[in-house]
């Protein structure tokens, strides 16, 4: 197919309705000089006359009819696209679909019914995974990760503030195995595992205050379960299967409610908070804008 193949035809089905170069001219924009010279390089390529001239009139060819019922169509078709999108451009609507982690659950679920009401034209499609997710090859509009997570060539814009990580238990784990005091102690504890993507098991991350500055450290658990998501280490620790380390915000409600607690407090070191990502701010629809501004102005965030 000609890259060229298209050039032209919106300027002879102007032509050929209007019958005159001079008010398809007016129509388009464009000078007469510039209408003949493309319904002459369009008659070139289809290998046809489409349009008879005369000093006073403009007529078409049995070539230019059949052409021009075909043509019609199709600008038809073009014309509504375009509109449909500038409809889509000018307004949040439409789906918006998203690449969410587990920890992002208790985030946004609060968030639903508030943006459901505030943009009843947009559809939110939600797909809760941990794995990392090429967004655009993958047909989303935008992922959310936690910060350290994204990659440096997307554009990020915070969603939450930042958290303190959690090393919590259910109140009968502690009941029965007792609290740890320091992060070495957890060697003694049955500790909830999770797999990360590259196959390697996460090391649970501390700091601690000495006399002259902060250290950092990590340190390889043990425990009878290993799974590939927050959720599930969440359920196992409810269920007093052991202890599991995650992001504060993302077990806070179980906290309030007493069916997790937390220990290990002062070795516990911040979570960079939530971040949504997308590759390139010029071209964030109405309906991504939305979503962000919502979110950041519900969490207290201004941008």
């Amino acid at each position: 197919m000609r890259a060229d193949l298209f050039d032209g035809v919106l300027v002879f089905t102007r032509v050929a309705e209007r019958r005159s170069f001079t008010a398809a001219a007016k129509e388009l924009g464009i000078t007469p000089a510039a209408v003949s010279w493309s319904i002459k390089s369009l008659e070139k390529r289809v290998g046809a006359p489409l349009l008879t001239r005369t000093t006073r009139s403009v007529g078409l060819t049995e070539a230019g009819e059949m052409f021009l019922e075909q043509a019609r169509v199709g600008v038809t078709h073009v014309q509504a696209a375009v509109e449909a999108v500038q409809r889509i451009g000018a307004t949040p609507r439409g789906l918006l679909r998203l690449s969410v982690p587990y920890v992002a659950h208790t985030a946004l679920v609060p968030l639903l019914k508030g943006f459901g009401d505030a943009f009843p034209e947009i559809e939110l499609e939600l797909t809760f995974e941990d794995r990392f997710v090429d967004v655009v090859a993958e047909g989303y509009d935008a992922g959310i990760r936690i910060g350290e997570m994204i990659a440096q060539e997307m554009i990020a814009v915070r969603l939450t503030p930042p958290s303190l990580k959690v090393v919590v238990g259910s109140p009968a784990y502690f009941a029965e195995r007792g609290r740890p005091e320091r992060p070495e102690a957890l060697q003694h504890h049955s500790c909830i595992r999770a797999r990360l993507m590259d196959g390697s098991l996460h090391r649970w991350g501390f700091v601690e205050d000495d006399a002259e500055e902060q250290r950092t450290f990590s340190i390889a658990v043990d425990g009878p379960l290993i799974v590939n998501g927050p959720a599930m280490c969440v359920s196992a620790a409810l269920s007093g299967v052991g202890l599991t380390y995650i992001t504060g915000d993302a077990v806070r409600p179980l906290i309030g409610e007493g069916r997790l607690a937390t220990c290990l407090e002062p070795f516990l070191p911040e979570s960079p908070g939530l971040f949504i990502f997308f590759p390139n701010r010029e071209h964030v629809l109405p309906k991504l804008r939305a979503f962000i501004n919502f979110c950041t102005s519900s969490s207290g965030l201004t941008r």
